[in-house]
This record gives structure tokens, C-alpha cells and sequence, in this order.
């Protein structure tokens, strides 16, 4: 087969690379082009430098093209993935470090919560200029797959206002199974069947069945609460669990900041999270990881084109969906997953325009999603305070309407429980400011919010938050993986 595949956002080094061996795994899909676009020639270089070198030793006939512009990348492109982070990791600390003035403290900041509707504003713009893009110069019919955060706004933007065939994607589902089938005892995941629904990042496991038996709630409990590890570390959502009766795919620090009981007082968090990594709760905790991340690739380039050159093996082709739906669409050998689309039915107690995250098949006909599934009411209720800060924040970044941008921010679950109607307008003004450059739809908002900030006697606090750790320098890092490899 010869076709071609776009990745916008592609000096995502580490996903980009993940998803082009993934692709390889598929043996009639060596003979494709995968086009790279990013605004940065530096991380694109590097990319394709790793990717070329899989490709040589490998002896595949990929192409692999790399372009800062991103129209030639997507022309004749039949799919079209997005991993972009747009502002980086500047405006990401701004996502975490703002709302902190204000008392809210957030793990990663990137779904909801007050940083997650800001990269939502970040976003949004970008995302309907490759869905014009993807209409005027890809393939006709392309097909959109979203990885980018917020994954829920994003992809609703996609459909509603760009317009684009498009699926949302994301691999919580397969991370919480992977941890439901440890606990019961798997052999492998591959024992475990369930049905997960809701919306991304809250989605919740509503039938579990461990080898063709049943699992019931009171045995996943004991399960986790007697799991040497997961007991400390998935504490919040163990909690979750006992009251809701279904276990929520989303990490413990993740889950935490959709809700406003677990992280509104300062002096209840480290009850609830736990520090032995970044995901179960520390405040900035992916921004942390993130930027260490991003300095221990640099430092260690060399190390990883090296490890490039190695043949590919199927066998370790990883569980995100892109090549699985892909290799579907192509090929009609039948793919399972849980998909991010518009509901339009598929959960009968959830509305018909938001984005949810469901059950569906893949093959030569498409993505067919499983209809006629209904949530246990509490789940529906928690999701439905999402999807209705995640419409008025869509709404808010197409108009750039900064009013509609405060409802939103002031109707998130754990900013409404921690701030006050004058702290969120303040807040969202001042990260607003601070963004300007990213979010060109509030232009003509920007000089009337730095008239009132320089107005305002709301006051505010130098506060790092609740659980904060420090970003460790390349030589901690390297010191902590010897010791890690000597202690194996």
C-alpha cells in the first residue's frame, strides 16, 4: 500500500517515534510516506534523523519528508495525526503557575480545571487552520486523529467548526485495564474484557469480566486496597471507587482536578495524592516532567539515534490506536478500541454534541462506534460538569469572547470550589495577558483586561502550591537512572 501519512507537531520526538514504529508494524504499510511538519527546524531535524535511521535498518522503502510548512506536508495527505502543545512549555508553566496566585493547585492543567481551558484558548485556533489546511490540500476525505490536549475540546472543534472527519485519541483506557488485570492477577491484559464510557479523562470501567467472569465492585476494591503499590499511589481514585462503584480510567493526580472535593484545601492533598511520581498528584507535576523530559532528550541525542538503528519488532508495536485504526481503514482486519467523538446518541445520558470517549470497531467501513450505552448516574453527573465547561470553552475561544471564557473558567468543578467570581475574573485576565501571543482571538480583550488588572485590589498569594517538587537537573536525572540500573 502507498498512501500518505502527516504529523503535525512531529518534534514530539519521543511520541512521533513512537507512533512512525508503531506504523512499520504493519507489514502493508512499508511502502508509505509520512510527512513531518513542526515550527521548530531544530526539533524536526532530530526526528527525521531518527526516523531515516529506523527506516535504513530496516530496509523499508518508507519515505520520511520533514517541513516547517505545513501545507506542502499535507498535501495528498490521506490522514493527518496532531500531537502539538501549542505555546510549549513557556505557556504551559503560565497554565500552572497563574492559578496558584488564586489558590488553585493542578496536577497536569491540561483537560480542564483553569490551565486546561487556557491551552484549550491556545489550541482551538490552531486546530480549525490545519482543519482549513486538511479541506483545501489533503486528500479528499482525509481523516483527522487528534492526540493534542485538551483532547475534548479539541476534537470538538474539529467537527463543529472545522468541519473535518476527525477522532479524538488517547490511551488512558489501556493504561487503567493494564492496571485492573495486575491486580486481579492476568496473566496479560489480553484476559481482560470491559466496557469503558464517558468522556476523556473520565472514563469509567462499567463492565469488567476477567476470563469470561464478572467482576464486581467489591472484589476490585479489595483487589486494589491489598496492591502493595497502587493502594498508596491511586489512592484518590480507590476513594472515587467505593463511592461511585466503578474505577475511573484517569490517574489519580489527573482525576483529582475534574473534581472539587480532593485538591480545594491545601492541607487535604497530600492525604489524598502521592509523591513517588509526577502522575499520582504533585502539584505541576507534568510540567515538571515534561521539561525534564525535554532536557534529557536534548542532552542525550546521541544516544537515541543510536538505538534507532535496530530492526523493528512487532511484537512490542505499543496500544496507542493510530497504526491499529489505520491498518483497519486499510486493510478490514477488524480493530477495537474506545474512540473521542461526538456522541450524537452512542451514551443515552449524555448530550448529543459533546465529545465522549466510548467503545467502537474499525474496519474497511470506518470508525463504528457501540450504541445504547448508559452511564451509572454519578458518572454522568461528573462528566456532564465537564462537557458543559468544555462547550462554553469551544465557544469561547471560535468567538473570542472573554466573558464566555470567565463563565467557563468559573464553572470548572475545582476552580468554583476554591476561588471566588472576582479571583476567576482577575485570574483569567491576567493569564490572558500573559498569553497574549498565543491567543489571537482576544486581541481587542487584551488592552480593556490590562486596564483592569491595573485596577484591581483582589489580592493574591506566592504560593508553589501543595506538593511541589523542584525540576532536576541532567546530571540527577543520570545519576537516578544508574542507581535505578544498579539497584536491578
Amino acid at each position: 500500500m502507498s498512501f500518505k501519512i502527516a504529523i503535525i507537531g512531529a518534534g514530539s520526538v519521543g511520541f512521533t517515534k513512537k507512533l512512525f514504529t508503531d506504523l512499520l508494524c504493519v507489514p502493508e504499510f512499508r511502502d508509505i510516506e509520512v510527512a513531518l511538519t513542526d515550527i521548530s527546524q531544530h526539533n524536526l531535524d532530530m526526528i527525521k534523523a531518527i526516523l531515516e535511521k529506523t527506516v535504513e535498518a530496516n530496509g523499508f522503502p518508507v519515505k520520511v519528508t520533514a517541513d516547517t510548512d505545513r501545507r506542502r506536508a499535507l498535501e495528498g495527505a490521506k490522514y493527518i495525526i496532531s500531537c502539538v502543545r501549542v505555546g510549549g512549555l513557556e505557556a504551559y508553566a503560565d497554565d500552572i503557575r497563574i492559578p496558584l496566585k488564586y489558590g488553585i493547585d493542578q496536577c497536569v492543567g491540561d483537560t480542564i480545571c483553569a490551565g486546561g481551558i487556557l491551552y484549550g484558548q491556545r489550541n482551538i485556533p490552531v486546530i480549525l487552520d490545519f482543519c482549513k489546511d486538511i479541506r483545501e490540500v489533503a486528500a479528499p476525505g482525509a481523516k483527522f486523529l487528534n492526540y493534542a490536549n485538551p483532547m475534548a475540546m479539541n476534537t470538538w472543534a474539529a467537527i463543529e467548526y472545522g468541519k473535518v472527519d476527525t477522532v479524538g485519541l488517547c490511551h488512558g483506557v489501556q493504561h487503567g485495564a493494564e492496571q485492573i488485570a495486575e491486580i486481579l492477577g492476568a496473566k496479560s491484559v489480553s484476559e481482560l474484557d470491559y466496557i469503558c464510557s464517558g468522556i476523556n479523562h473520565q472514563t469509567w470501567f462499567i463492565d469488567l469480566r476477567l476470563n469470561g467472569r464478572k467482576i464486581e465492585k467489591d472484589e476490585l476494591i479489595a483487589a486494589f486496597e491489598a496492591h502493595p503499590v497502587f493502594s498508596q499511589q491511586e489512592k484518590l481514585r480507590i476513594d472515587v471507587l467505593k463511592r461511585f462503584g466503578v474505577y475511573s480510567t484517569e490517574s489519580n493526580g489527573h482525576l483529582s482536578e475534574y473534581l472539587p472535593w480532593y485538591r480545594k484545601r491545601p492541607e487535604e492533598i497530600a492525604r489524598w495524592i502521592d509523591m513517588s511520581d509526577w502522575i499520582h498528584g504533585e502539584t505541576g507535576g507534568y510540567l515538571r516532567h515534561s521539561t525534564e523530559t525535554r532536557n534529557w532528550f536534548e542532552t542525550e541525542f546521541p544516544q537515541f539515534l543510536a538505538s534507532a538503528a535496530k530492526p523493528i519488532d512487532p511484537a512490542k508495536r505499543s496500544n496507542e490506536h493510530a497504526s491499529h485504526i489505520l491498518e483497519a481503514l486499510e486493510t478490514g482486519r477488524v480493530y477495537r478500541g474506545h474512540f473521542n467523538v461526538k456522541n450524537n446518541g452512542v451514551i443515552s445520558n449524555l448530550p448529543a454534541d459533546a465529545i465522549i470517549e466510548s467503545p467502537g470497531f474499525v474496519d474497511r467501513f470506518g470508525i463504528n462506534m457501540v450504541s445504547g450505552v448508559t452511564l451509572p448516574e454519578a458518572c454522568a453527573a461528573t462528566c456532564m460538569a465537564s462537557i458543559n465547561v468544555q462547550r462554553m470553552s469551544v465557544h469561547a475561544a471560535v468567538s473570542g469572547d472573554i466573558d464566555l471564557l470567565k463563565l467557563a473558567v468559573l464553572h470548572d468543578p475545582l476552580v468554583g470550589a476554591v476561588a471566588t467570581p472576582e479571583e476567576v475574573w482577575q485570574m483569567v485576565d491576567e493569564m490572558v495577558v500573559a498569553q497574549a501571543r498565543w491567543l489571537p482571538q482576544y486581541a481587542d480583550a487584551v488592552p480593556a483586561a490590562k486596564e483592569r488588572l491595573a485596577k484591581s485590589s483582589v489580592k493574591t498569594r506566592d504560593w508553589a502550591g501543595a506538593a511541589r517538587r523542584n525540576v532536576r537537573s541532567i546530571e540527577e536525572l543520570r545519576a537516578e537512572k544508574s542507581a535505578l540500573k544498579k539497584a536491578v
